[in-house]
């Protein structure tokens, strides 16, 4: 194992994104981790790539084979006219089926299958068997009120073990679902109510969220009022507040489930019947529903929790995303029950009552892999060390993280406070639209660089290419493709080929594009650099918001940044850094001029930033995403004038709106 600081790397070409940040850390997986672990070596993963590219259909069809439990056996592995794919065709089976009926015949039934705490502190153990008992009654539920195969429901609730009740009960009858993120806006259900056309809500009275009930009921009702296409409410009864039932539409889930028996056979589908519909979320206009079907979803969300967590008997797995996002599709629920696994969820925030929550579960249920998103990571560092440093994490063997590209400096403190300096780390890149991990770490097979999602997976033809779509040398900066097409990759737009196809498929011929930009090292490991939408034009340099942001947080005053750009008449655009600092470290205009030195040393004068904006906190979305776009609009005008329906603590925004031109001075 190498250990070494970030250099800056050359200059590259200004028509392509410029990448200065060169990390050469290298963590090698512990011998202790590769000799039990599934892919226990790079050779053995970098066979089963070659195969895997050199033959998907076979691959992918061993795969199936194996880690699925049909009803009838596809005829065709892929049907593929671009863009549309079509895996396993003629194949049928049941998702929820497969996530819960198979492990009921041997010892697997009276395991754990999902571990829950509430915010306050109330705790549930399901079984496999217990929870096909609930899922089993509440498609009975479902049938009870009139829907059936192919309706649209809308699922909006708190992280509880319901939401996944609801999510399987949909998937054993064929029932299209759609989960709403519970810190979501009435306005965001009207708008996906009315996209899906959906016939049914299913929610809660509300959910727990920093000691406040957030009053899920009283937005669906708001989203509500004037629809006239959804027929039934379902009410899950979760914190006790006083709610309105709305006499013919409104149904409390406790009392239909005393209607209904438990015996509900799962309903046979195509592969490629249409499992949900998940929303990504954006700015303005037309919601963008993006499709997820059967089979291929189910076998690449199952495989990759198989090999990128090496799932073991008696591990209790934590993936700290809702279920309102594709890591709670793929990575609480579907995935981990598919392979049997014990999953854990919690219901509320990370610093709540104390910023120590997450490590005090850890060290109470001894949980063994745990996967968060750096930006949760980040505030963790800001928060101190003290907070883990007071629990024993000893349980833990393998970390992951998910959402975005982690700063090498995070990643090295995730992996010696956190991890002990002995637990592998995946850094996992995928998207909503890829349905499951794409490029990741094999925990006890891959080398890793801090911030490097490192390599593809089996099966994804990756590639980082210019503006004609010619692939680009090492340590050239491009955008991301995917070269092939692959079993969980989305199927459309509901409702809307024609931005599927002109999002998607347009940029180059053949070719998926990301909308991410990269770089590929000369080992061929993936650096993503951000979105190319926040790629920045300064003076004729194509520069990655990420890789200056990495740069700001190596220093050791900084605890977390975000970069966005501003018009400027000299440069086109300058770059703007909202910067929170580790406590108690306090702005002064000296430690503003020697971040701006920092960056340059780090990665060259061209990315010093123009304006340090100090922040206490940076605007966030609930599941910790960074609201770069608001950032733009305060660094540019100072005002903010697009959607906030997402924003989790509009305080922030407001001290910086009004705080903007000061801060810069």
């Amino acid at each position: 194992m190498r250990n070494q600081t970030p250099v800056s790397a050359t200059r590259y070409e200004s028509n392509n994104i410029e990448s200065h940040l060169i990390e050469k850390r290298v963590f090698n997986p512990p011998e202790a981790f590769s000799s039990k672990a599934d892919i226990p070596s790079f050779e053995q993963y970098q066979k089963l790539y070659r195969k895997s590219i050199g033959n998907p259909e076979e691959f992918w069809g061993e795969q199936a084979s194996e880690l699925l439990v049909w009803h009838k056996k596809w005829k065709t592995v892929l049907d593929w006219k671009e863009p549309f794919a079509r895996w396993f065709v003629g194949g049928t089976l049941n998702v929820s089926e497969n996530c819960l009926d198979r492990h009921l015949s041997g010892s697997r039934r009276n395991q754990a299958a999902l571990i829950w705490e509430g915010e306050p502190g109330d705790k549930r153990t399901l079984t496999y068997q217990q929870l096909h008992r609930e899922v089993c009654k509440f498609a009975n539920v479902l049938k009870r009120n009139q829907v059936k195969k192919g309706d649209r429901v809308i699922i909006y609730m708190p992280m509880c073990p319901e939401a996944a009740i609801a999510m399987l009960a949909c998937a054993r009858l064929g029932i299209i679902h759609s989960v709403v993120f519970g810190g979501f806006s009435a306005a965001a259900i009207k708008d996906r109510v009315l996209d899906s056309q959906a016939k049914m809500v299913i929610t809660a009275d509300g959910g727990y969220r920093r000691g406040a009930i957030v009053p899920l009921k009283r937005n669906v009702d708001e989203a509500l009022k004037d629809d006239e296409h959804v027929k039934k409410v379902v009410v899950f009864r979760r914190v006790g507040n006083q709610v309105t039932i709305r006499e013919g539409r409104d149904v409390w889930w406790h009392r239909e489930m005393e209607y209904v028996d438990a015996n509900c056979e799962p309903v046979p589908v195509d592969s490629e019947d249409p499992l949900y519909i998940l929303y990504t979320s954006g700015s303005t206009g037309k919601p963008k529903g993006v499709l997820h079907t059967s089979a291929g979803y189910l076998l690449q969300a199952a495989l990759t929790t198989k090999y990128v967590f090496d799932i073991k008997e008696g591990d209790i797995y934590w993936c700290t995303a809702d279920v309102g996002w594709v890591t709670g599709h793929s990575y609480v629920v579907y995935g981990p029950l598919c392979i049997g696994a014990t999953a854990f969820m919690y219901e509320g925030a990370p610093n709540w009552p104390e910023p120590d929550r997450f490590w005090k579960l850890i060290e109470e249920y001894g949980i063994t892999i745990f996967y968060t998103a750096p930006t949760a990571i980040r505030a963790f560092v800001r928060w101190g060390d003290e907070h883990p440093q007071r629990h024993d994490l000893s349980s833990l063997r393998l970390l992951g993280t998910v959402g975005e590209p982690i700063n090498p400096e995070a990643w090295m403190w995730y992996h010696k406070v956190i991890g002990g300096g002995r637990c592998p780390i995946v850094d996992t890149w995928w998207q909503t639209e890829t349905g499951s991990i794409m490029i990741t770490p094999l925990p006890g097979a891959t080398p890793t660089k801090p911030g490097s999602a490192t390599l593809p997976f089996f099966g994804i033809d990756a590639a980082v290419v210019d503006d004609q779509g010619k692939e680009v040398p090492p340590n050239v900066g491009g955008k991301l493709v995917i070269r092939k097409p692959w079993p969980s990759m989305l199927r459309t737009i509901w409702g809307d080929e024609k931005r599927y196809k002109k999002q998607y498929w347009s940029e180059f011929k053949g070719m998926y594009f990301t909308g991410d930009g990269a770089r590929r090292d000369k080992d061929g490991y993936f650096w993503i650099v951000g979105r190319i939408d926040d790629v920045l034009n300064v003076a004729g340099h194509r520069l990655g918001t990420s890789e200056i942001e990495s740069a700001l947080v190596s220093h050791l005053d900084v605890a977390e940044a975000a970069v966005v750009g501003r018009p400027d008449e000299m440069k086109g655009q300058a770059v703007v850094a909202f910067v929170t600092l580790k406590q108690p470290k306090k702005p002064t205009p000296e430690l503003r001029e020697t971040l701006r030195e920092h960056v340059a040393e780090v990665i060259s004068a061209i990315a010093k930033p123009d304006d340090i904006r100090f922040t206490d906190a940076l605007p966030k979305t609930r599941s910790g995403k960074i609201m770069r776009r608001l950032l733009k609009e305060v660094a540019s005008s100072g005002q903010v004038t697009g959607d906030t329906t997402t924003l989790e603590d509009y305080s922030v925004l407001a001290k910086l709106s009004g705080d903007g031109k000061e801060s810069a001075s």
